[in-house]
């Protein structure tokens, strides 16, 4: 055994020891790891470095798609004190119903806007058309999740109805069609799952556009896609400077169908390496 391989071999037995000696059953001390290894690439560690960081320990949600420990959850079936809406330039109190765990576009009112603001995250939604079919195309249950109110993802009844591609559901509205349509019937509920990364800015100057990685009813439809800049009917939009966190809201596009939604909630995402 060469000098240096003796002499990671003892630090990782004596590390070991001392715990065991010590008696310490948590995770949290470090146990096994190195320091004479190479550093990683753009990184300041050794490769399996013992000074590393933990990652945090989150405890997932009960069922798939239930918000884990650490998400803010805007929409839990009960009320709606994570929003408000726009009236006449002033804040308001929501218009939209709540009922048997669900809340109610209420056409005509406004779109929905969260008290809590946020701009890259891991974020989750659950929504529903009526299962009576009423309009066509653009027209029908048209709604939209729009981050940081300006970037949409299309909420609509695309089930086996034309309309132009890059604003069915699950589209990067105006700009990327999803990749694939695998919408449930209507009256069946659908869920997004949506990575969004917001763009960075220097003054005006955009240095790193904004990303979308949106799973659709558990399928990727868009894989980390650069968006052109905000999002809007009929035309190509540049980026224009906002804050580095802004609220998101949901769109009332008033055609009086009562869309429905549930289980909304948010995680804000961090580097690696955080400390707790």
């Amino acid at each position: 055994m060469n000098r240096s391989v003796f002499l990671r071999a003892f630090f990782f037995v004596s590390v070991a020891t001392i715990s065991a000696v010590s008696g310490a059953q948590t995770a949290k001390p470090h146990t096994e790891g190195y320091r004479d290894t190479p550093i990683l690439p753009g990184q300041k560690w050794h490769v399996h470095d013992v000074d590393r960081p933990y990652p945090h320990e989150v405890s997932p949600g009960s069922t798939p798609g239930a918000p884990p420990a650490d998400a803010i959850v805007l929409f839990d079936g009960k009320n709606l004190s994570h929003w408000f809406q726009w009236e006449k330039g002033k804040r308001v109190a929501p218009k939209w119903k709540v009922r048997n765990g669900l809340m109610e576009v209420n056409g005509g009112t406004g779109s929905l806007y969260s008290q809590d603001k946020f701009g890259d995250c891991q974020f989750h939604i659950e929504w529903q058309e009526p299962k009576d079919v009423k309009g066509t195309g653009q027209g029908r249950g048209n709604s939209g999740v729009f981050f940081m109110s300006r970037y949409e993802v299309q909420v609509l009844d695309s089930y086996r109805s034309a309309t132009y591609a890059d604003g069915q559901a699950g589209a990067i509205y105006g700009q990327w069609p999803p990749l694939v349509n695998p919408q449930r019937k209507p009256g069946e509920w659908q869920s997004y799952d949506i990575i969004f990364e917001s763009p960075k800015f220097e003054g005006d100057r955009v240095v790193t556009p904004a990303y979308m990685t949106v799973f659709f009813n558990g399928v990727l439809v868009h894989h980390h896609q650069k968006l052109n800049g905000e999002t809007q009917h009929g035309v190509v939009l540049p980026y224009t400077h906002h804050e580095v966190e802004e609220s998101m809201y949901l769109q009332d596009h008033g055609h009086g169908v009562p869309i429905h939604y549930r289980n909304i909630w948010f995680r804000k995402l961090k580097g690696y390496d955080q400390p707790e």
